[in-house]
């Protein structure tokens, strides 16, 4: 079982999961925000029940299952909603990964969370051993944020503006992956942070009986 515990994080079009796939090929098992989300509103969940009593059967699609779309729609220009919907997904989507990864049984394990600077950080997530920021310099997120997703400018940087700003993800950083050139860079770095990773997982690891 893994009691060492990392977690990745970065702005929109980072290369995030990039790097989240290079650690899973080297062994490392990697618990995904996203998909823990997607799980706390299941159809059938005690979360999807509390969103339904809170905001009404109207964000529901004719299966029973979150609507998805409608639900972005109604959060989106409304921040107490946006407060409400996240006090209920957030508290499930944290114990789930900390239970995911501490059953792991790699050396470490990895928590994947794009918003952790924007959900609370490392005072919210405080089972969290070390935070590493893929860091890109906002030119170059506009750019892949153009190119990956075909979006003009004007709403890349709204994208981008909606999220933590690079100075508040990198106040949370213990390790940073600058990813402004080449894959093979980055990919040395994945490895570097791996081998640091694994390092300290061991020295902290308890000992045999």
């Amino acid at each position: 079982m893994s009691h060492w515990i990392g977690a990745i994080t970065g702005g929109v079009a980072s290369g995030k999961t990039t790097v989240t796939r290079w650690l899973e090929a080297l062994g490392v098992h990697v618990a995904d925000a996203d998909v823990a989300a997607r799980e706390a509103v299941a159809p059938g969940s005690k979360g999807l029940a509390e969103v339904v009593a809170a905001f009404g059967a109207n964000v529901l699609t004719d299966d029973g299952s979150l609507d998805r779309a409608a639900m972005r729609h109604r959060v989106f220009a409304d921040i107490a909603a946006r407060q409400q919907l996240e006090a209920i997904i957030h508290p499930r989507v944290r114990r789930m990964l900390e239970a995911e990864c501490r059953a792991a049984d790699s050396v470490y394990a990895v928590a994947a969370i794009p918003l952790l600077a924007e959900g609370g950080g490392r005072s919210a997530y405080p089972w969290l051993d070390r935070i590493a920021v893929v860091d890109v310099p906002e030119s170059v997120q506009l750019q892949r944020l153009q190119a990956r997703d075909g979006v003009d400018e004007t709403l890349a940087r709204q994208m981008v503006a909606a999220q933590a700003s690079r100075s508040d993800r990198l106040a949370i950083a213990d390790d940073v992956l600058v990813n402004d050139a080449s894959l093979d860079a980055l990919r040395l770095q994945v490895e570097a942070l791996h081998r640091r990773w694994s390092r300290l997982a061991a020295a902290t690891a308890p000992a045999a009986t």
